[in-house]
């Protein structure tokens, strides 16, 4: 049986605890990690003690309490949770029977050396199941979260759902949306990152989850497409989700990047087409992303990702219109597009000749940004005063549209980018009315 290696500052929370007169023990995680003989994240610590008593016996350290019966000790920049014992019982064996699933209902105790495993979780473990401790529909009833983190435990470990607890999932799906947003966004990170989010997804179909936060996506279950796809529109999003690398906002774009495809799905000619796809899944997505409480940025980044990830390139571009693509998405996100991009033509059929053409839009964008011919307007060789004092413009936005019909051709003809060439420009444009 592998035993925790007890950080210090661990080690002092126990001996301060049992110091004072109360229990403390090691749970959650950290017990569940080391059984499997996986590095821990994360220390946290059951005890007799109240929240009032914590924070007494721990008051020359700092401290703050983001949950009703929770105390977290910060170390190093590090949060420890110190959490009083659940349950009417006030014991160990009592709190670890109150918890999510048996391969989280375990303890150590510090003092001898022991596991605590009143509901089984080392057998679990060996089994490679997720089972939930006790009576499922309890335990998913005290917090609905709990049918989401069942399915992260899977997307995490790789372990199966017990059967009973799969069946309350099941029952109680509906539970889900009384979760706080965040809570249900944080979970669903987590699953993305997984090794291969799809069989996550699928659970969630199955469970009947998946309809309940992101009934958006469902939509795409039986939806056909055409000769150019090989699958429906969800299973065809959840092949090109697992094809993105594992980084969060490029698998939330791949996740969303078809997401309104059922909502524009028109027959042209007896063939389902899909007008306008990328923009309102770009839309929806960002609804979509606003109700789970997204930062900003995040959402900003994952919207442009979805509004552009269909590049109709051709070898007639001109270098000017590879820098405006440049311009328009960003680099280094233009990497991430191009990841998007091949990822979602990889589940297409006929779909060499599209790659192909990826293939050399990559070549081109890199030769333009390895060249730095995509000058920013900051970097046009004269400026807002240089173009008053030749055209005679007063301050204002005149000058502002000047400066970008100069950008525009420099964009097109990076050589004119001096001052000689760019005041004789200047003296043959028609100025803005003022």
């Amino acid at each position: 049986m592998n035993t925790p290696e007890i950080p210090p500052f661990v080690r002092f929370i126990l001996e301060r605890l049992k110091r004072a007169g109360y229990k403390g023990y090691i749970v959650g995680g950290a017990v569940r990690d080391t059984c499997r003989g996986k590095p821990v994240k994360d220390w946290d610590v059951a005890t007799s003690a109240s929240p009032k008593l914590i924070r007494e016996i721990f008051q020359e350290q700092r401290q703050f309490s983001l949950k009703h019966d929770t105390v977290s000790l910060v170390s190093d920049g590090q949060p420890f949770e110190i959490t009083t014992f659940r349950g009417e019982e006030g014991d160990i064996e009592g709190d670890l029977r109150r918890r999510d699933f048996t391969i989280n209902a375990m303890a150590f105790d510090g003092e001898n050396g022991s596991i605590i495993d009143p509901c089984l979780g080392q057998r679990d473990l060996v089994k490679q199941i997720v089972r939930a401790s006790g009576n499922p529909h309890a335990r998913f009833r005290e917090d609905p979260l709990r049918l989401l983190r069942a399915v992260r435990f899977t997307a995490e470990t790789g372990f199966f759902i017990e059967r009973d607890t799969l069946a309350a999932m099941e029952d109680l799906a509906a539970l889900l949306p009384s979760a706080a947003q965040e809570r249900i966004r944080d979970e669903l990170v987590r699953i993305l990152v997984s090794d291969r989010p799809s069989a996550s997804f699928n659970l969630m179909v199955r469970t009947g989850l998946l309809k309940e936060f992101l009934p958006e996506l469902q939509e795409g279950r039986f939806k056909r497409q055409n000769r150019y796809h090989k699958h429906t529109i969800l299973k065809h999003t959840l092949a090109t989700l697992d094809s993105v690398r594992p980084d969060p906002d490029l698998r939330l774009a791949a996740l969303l990047h078809d997401v309104a495809k059922p909502r524009v799905r028109r027959k042209v000619g007896g063939e389902w087409r899909f007008f306008g796809h990328e923009k309102e899944s770009a839309l929806l997505a960002e609804e979509i992303m606003g109700r789970l409480k997204f930062k900003g940025s995040v959402i900003s980044k994952v919207i442009c990702l979805i509004g552009r990830h269909l590049i109709l390139y051709d070898s007639n571009w001109s270098d000017g219109a590879v820098r405006r693509l440049i311009r328009k998405v960003g680099d280094p996100l233009i990497r991430d597009l191009f990841a998007l991009r091949e990822a979602d033509l990889s589940s297409h059929t006929e779909c060499e000749q599209q790659m192909e053409m990826l293939t050399e839009l990559k070549n081109r964008v890199r030769a333009q940004v390895e060249s730095k011919s995509a000058v920013r307007r900051k970097d046009l060789a004269v400026d807002g005063w240089t173009i008053m004092a030749e055209a005679g413009l007063p301050p204002g936005p005149g000058v502002g549209k000047v400066l970008k019909e100069l950008h525009e051709k420099v964009f097109d003809q990076p050589e004119l980018n001096n001052r000689d060439a760019l005041i004789a420009l200047l003296r043959q444009m028609r100025m803005p009315d003022v």
